[in-house]
């Protein structure tokens, strides 16, 4: 996808050289990157239009490495493929615990977990590259209640789906896909909205096709690309209207303090020992 960057008068993308906008022709400021570098994580180490994107990658990375050492406790070969006891116990997606035993906290602690290098390496590629794109498109706020609404509805549908562990950041990441498309379809009116529609469209079915294989939950990828596109499309990009944006700056923040509460209970629930 070419170098975008968004209108703040039209929130339309358009190319990051151009200094008034090809949708709106209002003049254009100074490129978002270059506007937060100053205060930029890191020293300016850290691009900040990934930054949000990077401290989910780095959450998703600590647990990835306390599975790890857990699981090496039960046995040393583990690296492709971590224990399923120990996934479990980190808080992975199980039907049973969730429909019956009403462990709901499931729904938003499987989307951190992983279940192997492979799996975690893969994830961090598909959300970094994808992170940045629906955060500049759809403001802070929206991008984390886009995220941890379509991974806990995507493992909602996998619980209905099946009874087998499921964990991993892909049902978010469909969801962001869908939020992409979502916003292509909104703008489908420009060139530039059609490209992007085009663009994840594409994602989409190389996604979807990967699905098919064995072992991946397809069901979990299709409840977060629902959840993710129609989220989006009824939250639409951020404006001026103050009281819209201060609604999802506290949805973000109630997500946030869900998932906080979740790890507490696989913490309390964790065995002794």
């Amino acid at each position: 996808m070419p170098n975008l960057r968004m209108c703040p008068h039209c929130r339309a993308f358009v190319p990051s050289s151009e200094r008034v906008c090809t949708e709106c022709h209002e003049p254009l400021g100074r490129p978002y990157a270059q506007r937060v570098a100053d205060g930029a994580a890191l020293a300016g180490l850290v691009p900040p239009t990934h930054f949000t994107t990077l401290i989910i990658l780095l959450i998703n990375t600590g647990l990835f490495a306390a599975t790890l050492l857990a699981s090496l406790k039960r046995s040393s070969d583990v690296l492709w493929s971590l224990d399923g006891e120990t996934l479990y116990y980190f808080g992975a997606k199980e039907s049973f615990s969730v429909l019956v035993r009403g462990q709901w906290w499931r729904l938003l602690t499987a989307g951190f977990l992983h279940g192997g290098v492979l799996h975690i390496l893969m994830n961090s590629w598909a959300l970094y590259d994808l992170g940045a794109q629906v955060e500049e498109a759809y403001g802070t706020a929206r991008f984390l209640a886009l995220y941890l609404v379509s991974s806990a509805l995507g493992f909602l549908a996998s619980s209905f789906w099946s009874r087998s562990l499921s964990i991993g950041a892909s049902a978010a990441i469909f969801g962001l896909i869908g939020a992409m498309i979502a916003y292509g379809y909104r703008n489908r009116g420009t060139a530039l909205g059609m490209m992007i529609k085009s663009v994840y469209a594409r994602w989409l079915v190389y996604g979807l096709l990967f699905s098919l294989m064995p072992g991946i939950d397809i069901a979990a990828h299709v409840g977060g690309l629902a959840a993710g596109f129609s989220l989006a499309y009824l939250a639409g990009s951020p404006g001026p209207h103050p009281v819209a944006e201060w609604f999802w700056r506290a949805v973000a923040t109630l997500l946030i303090l869900a998932a906080a509460v979740s790890f507490l209970f696989v913490w309390r629930a964790f065995p002794a020992g």
